[in-house]
């Protein structure tokens, strides 16, 4: 029960780590890592239903993607390129969360990028960024496009691919059209 508790703890700081990959574009104030990992779980939960798989893992998956950087921070991808994460990643999985075997066992599924479960998470991480880079965009961050298009290579899933597209041709703001009161 102990370990949990830290554990929670811990999974707060979540919150206060920002995604420092936009701050290669000026972005002042980024998301957190918890910001992004919420909508990722949102994206994999419908993706998954998409694609035939099980939301709950996937959605759980999505969750504690991004969990190790409580401890390791968000290293965008240009210091990612002087570095081997893997290893490190599931050392830092190993000391947070062995103590949930099931857990621990779905992450490692998860980092290996094998399985149809582990695929749709990857997809879901890419589309909660291409929307990131699309809101960014929206507000005159013209070089979130280069965040947009190596994404777009990425996808794996006929249902991301197709999701992208959509995202693509929908506008950022256009989800509260006509949704504004006015006396």
């Amino acid at each position: 029960m102990k370990k949990l508790v830290k554990f929670l703890y811990e999974s707060g700081l979540l919150k206060n780590v920002k995604r420092s990959g936009w701050s290669l574009l000026g972005i002042p104030s980024p998301e957190s890592v918890a910001d992004h990992s919420y909508r990722t779980a949102v994206i994999g939960y419908f993706l998954a239903k998409m694609e035939g798989a099980d939301p709950h893992k996937i959605t759980t998956m999505c969750v504690f993607h991004d969990i190790q950087e409580t401890r390791l921070g968000d290293l965008h991808k240009v210091g990612r390129r002087y570095l081997s994460f893997k290893e490190i990643e599931r050392n830092v999985l190993t000391d947070q969360i062995s103590f949930d075997q099931e857990l621990f066992s779905e992450m490692e599924e998860c980092q290996k990028r094998e399985s149809k479960e582990a695929k749709i998470v990857r997809d879901a991480d890419l589309l909660e960024n291409i929307l990131q880079a699309r809101e960014y965009l929206n507000v005159g961050y013209k070089d979130a496009q280069n965040w947009i298009e190596n994404a777009k290579k990425l996808l794996t899933t006929n249902s991301a691919k197709k999701l992208v597209m959509e995202i693509e041709n929908t506008s950022p703001n256009e989800w509260w059209d006509g949704l504004k009161k006015i006396d």
